[in-house]
């Protein structure tokens, strides 16, 4: 009876052996995403993060493209008086003698009949002067 377990004993280490397969490529990957799931959640998590904060349409690039449209929106009011201005002053240029009267005294140095235009010459400031006066 020895002699049939000491035969049956080293077959069944072989058959152990025998049947012992590798686990495949699939089961690898399986076994060490279930090793290390805490840290992939977290890796996984932070790159979202990090996505949503300077990504391309994140965060930063809200803040940043809100400021352009501020920046816009003001240059766009400025734009708006500075044309209200120009309109009143067609608008004047159109109806009224008064403006179509000064226009024409200053900038052409035209006068009524009798009147005499004198033309100073403009006072000359030196470079020096200039910079040291706040």
């Amino acid at each position: 009876m020895d002699s049939q377990l000491s035969k049956i004993g080293p077959a069944r280490s072989k058959a152990r052996a025998a049947t012992h397969v590798e686990p495949s490529v699939g089961e690898k990957a399986m076994a060490f995403v279930k090793r290390h799931i805490r840290g992939l959640l977290v890796l996984v998590v932070v790159v979202m993060l990090v996505h949503d904060v300077f990504g391309t349409h994140g965060f930063m690039a809200m803040r940043r493209t809100q400021r352009e449209i501020k920046k816009v929106q003001a240059d766009l009011d400025q734009l708006d008086k500075e044309n209200e201005q120009l309109q009143q002053q067609v608008r004047d240029l159109k109806t009224d003698p008064q403006t179509i009267e000064r226009l024409a005294r200053e900038g052409s140095l035209l006068g009524r009949p009798g009147e005499v235009v004198i033309k100073l010459p403009q006072p000359r400031v030196d470079e020096a002067s200039a910079k040291s006066k706040p």
